[in-house]
């Protein structure tokens, strides 16, 4: 990892991390689609990567965030789809 991310670079990145489209964060936090994939993309060279999947796998291994901070649904055995 060239250096740490930024606060917002994190939040963004987790975001990400529980399976949020650029369209939605930009909307959660009220800024542009491009903002977000900006913002992604200075995360990527902090970290060293190319692509979504590797900034999250990136930036676990490095701390950035831990397990416990990505929500994951529960998923219905039955079904192998989200509970509701």
């Amino acid at each position: 990892m060239k250096r740490r991310l930024t606060a917002r670079q994190r939040e963004v990145l987790l975001l990400v991390a529980n399976g949020n489209t650029s369209e939605d964060i930009a909307s959660w936090l009220w800024i542009s689609t491009d903002t977000v994939n900006s913002i992604l993309a200075a995360a990527y060279r902090a970290l060293g990567v190319h692509s979504r999947a590797h900034a999250v796998a990136m930036a676990l291994r490095v701390g950035e965030f831990g397990l416990g901070d990505i929500w994951l649904p529960e998923v219905d055995p039955e079904s192998k789809l989200p509970a509701s």
